[in-house]
């Protein structure tokens, strides 16, 4: 397959879509099939200060403990990367280690997929789910004796990627059942997330209760990601969408109009203004949908009562996509056919896209699902579009990938 590929053929039998698409992309990157030039690595003080500031330190124990142990046994490693494809920890047989060492695996090398080629850890953090490519699957040839299996880790306070779990060895030793285990582990590590954050809220909720309690009209602390931990005089709300630029002072939120931000000891204390408080901001005449970078969107509100950016999901990025692209408007049913390939899960497209309206309030219209007549609606593609939404599979994005394939 991979022969066939590379000599611009079409391989009788094709890669699975996973492989092929890397392998496009790396195609059109220029990445040397048959050399490894990586880039220089990281020294020690730049690799501890990456440790340091990484949430995966946090969950560290529980990687080593469900991994470790079962890749040393297996003649395997586990590798632990931050979101950029930089590895900051390595543990497991320390013949592998030593093999690692001689293909360039080592501490505080570039494993992204634009560097390295499709890999067990670049990969996942391009199309953001588990990836196991074994041996020739990799695009590189030096990198066939091995098969590497990655799960990325995602923050479950908004969804940021973290970086990426890897198990890697040998290709005669690895199990088809490790990618089921990395990515249990990587969703376990998640969980330990999850626990810390309901740990910081309640923390936060203990700070802003007798706060709030002292207070008239409606009022609401929210942690720095935007979720709730206490409300007054007003109805309770999981998450509030905070814009990019968020600070002390007055501004202006769709979801909840004017508000005084102050700031509370690991969050901020929002005080809503009543109607007649303040003058009715200025709707916003322009959205700015920036999906140029393979891996970082954002969507910017222009025109209002003042300008702001707010850094997009994987899944809200192809949601807003898909909807500028059928500008007269999408049912949930359509939406969930062409993200899905299933008409029927609309009850999870209708949950996004009420999600997305807490930043965008009125600006997204429904019965069907579109953006307000009037809004100008800008869309920030990539230079090259086989780095549109890679982690995508609806037919509309994957189109529109194709264009640049070889």
């Amino acid at each position: 397959m991979r022969d066939a590929t590379l000599s611009g053929q079409r391989p009788r039998v094709l890669p699975r879509p996973v492989i092929g698409d890397s392998w496009g992309r790396m195609i059109l990157g220029g990445v040397d099939p048959d050399h490894d030039f990586r880039s220089r690595l990281l020294n020690e003080e730049e690799l501890e200060q990456r440790r340091r500031a990484s949430p995966l330190v946090d969950i560290l124990p529980v990687l080593r403990n469900a991994l470790v142990s079962v890749a040393d046994a297996a003649q395997h490693i586990m590798v632990v990367c931050d979101a950029e494809g930089r590895v900051l920890w390595r543990e497991g047989s320390s013949a592998v280690l030593r093999k690692a060492d001689s293909l360039g695996f080592e501490l505080g090398a570039d494993w992204g997929e634009s560097v390295v080629g499709t890999n067990g850890i670049g990969t996942p953090l391009v199309v953001r789910r588990p990836v196991q490519v074994f041996s020739a699957e990799h695009f590189v040839q030096t990198h066939h004796p091995w098969t590497c299996t990655g799960a990325p880790v995602t923050d479950p306070r908004d969804g940021r990627l973290l970086g990426v779990v890897d198990v890697s060895g040998p290709l005669q030793t690895m199990h088809p059942a490790t990618l089921a285990l990395v990515d249990s582990v990587a969703k376990l590590a998640e969980a330990r997330l999850r626990e810390r954050h309901v740990s910081a809220l309640e923390r936060l909720r203990a700070v802003a209760a007798p706060v709030l309690a002292r207070l008239d009209g409606r009022a609401l602390a929210v942690d720095v990601h935007g979720w709730t931990a206490a409300v007054t005089g007003m109805p309770p709300a999981d998450r509030l969408a905070l814009p990019k630029s968020f600070g002390v002072g007055r501004t202006w939120l769709p979801s909840l109009g004017s508000c005084r931000v102050e700031p509370l000891p690991g969050g901020w204390l929002l005080r809503l203004e009543e109607p007649g408080d303040t003058p009715e901001p200025v709707a916003a005449t322009r959205l700015v949908l920036d999906v140029s970078s393979p891996r970082r969107w954002t969507l910017a509100v222009l025109g209002g009562a003042r300008d702001w950016t707010h850094e997009l999901s994987p899944r809200h990025a192809e949601l807003l996509y898909l909807l500028s692209a059928h500008r007269t408007g999408r049912t949930a049913s359509d939406l969930a056919d062409e993200m899905f390939g299933d008409p029927a899960r609309t009850v999870t497209v209708r949950a996004e896209l009420s999600r997305v309206r807490r930043y965008l309030g009125g600006l997204l219209a429904h019965r069907p699902y579109r953006f307000q007549e009037g809004v100008e609606v800008e869309v920030v593609l990539p230079e090259c579009p086989v780095d549109l939404l890679p982690h995508s599979g609806a037919p509309t994005v994957r189109e529109a990938r194709s264009v640049a394939e070889p």
